[in-house]
Formats: structure tokens, sequence, C-alpha cells
């Protein structure tokens, strides 16, 4: 990994963030920069971290999970453990979503049938109405 540091400014403005979301996942124990006084340093690994929060985040992992993805990290493996640890959570978070879009998919269908009964009982009570 190279040497290069970043500023919580840099870092903000590179990935289109907060700097108070920075502080938040540094909070959560997420990110370790370096401090010179009251500085923070991040390093390249702290980037890489961060990016692998937001796209966690865009995908529905939660903090923890991206934790511990991110506890997996070592280079000198070729991260073959987060790779792999990667590929089972998108498998599990596939599997939720198509879950989520067949119970979504029941409920319109539930929807149009409470829907077309209402609509009938309306009907019924409108044209009794209009044969008294």
């Amino acid at each position: 990994m190279s040497t290069q540091t970043y500023s919580i400014s840099d870092l903000s403005r590179e990935l289109d963030i907060t700097t108070r979301a920075i502080r938040f996942y540094e909070e959560q124990g997420l990110l370790s920069p370096e401090r010179r006084g009251l500085e923070r340093i991040y390093s390249a690994r702290d980037k890489v971290s961060l990016k692998l929060i937001l796209r966690g985040k865009r995908i529905g992992f939660s903090l923890a999970e991206c934790r511990e993805l991110i506890e997996l990290y070592d280079p000198t493996s070729g991260n073959l453990k987060q790779l792999n640890s990667m590929l089972l959570k998108i498998a599990e978070r596939r599997a939720q979503l198509e879950q989520q879009m067949l119970d979504i998919h029941q409920m319109q269908l539930e929807l149009d049938t409470a829907q077309e009964r209402c609509e009938q009982a309306l009907a019924a009570t409108l044209n009794n109405k209009d044969h008294r």
C-alpha cells in the first residue's frame, strides 16, 4: 500500500462524503487515522476502508458487516478471506432482496384484491341508493 496520506477534507472532497460522516466512522472504530496535534492524518488503508464502507452502505450492509470485511483485509494473502466473505455477504443480500421483492409482489396482489372489493362494495352501495 502506498504511503500517501490524506486530510479529512481531502477524503471528504474525493469521496463526496461529509467530514462529519468520516468522524462518525472513526468513532465507530472503522477508521484509525494518525494524529498530529488536532489534525487527523488518514492513510491509504483508511481511504480503502472508507470506500468499502460507502460501497457496503449502498448495497445494504450494516456497519457491523462493513467492520467485519475491513478486519479481514490482508494484502499479503491477496485478500482471499475478505473477497470470499464479501461474496457470501453479496449472496445473502441478494437472497434478502429477492424475498423482499416476493413480499412486495404479494402485498401488491393483496392491495389489488382489497381495492377491487372496496370498489365493488362502493358501486353496490351507490347502486342501492339509486334504486330507492
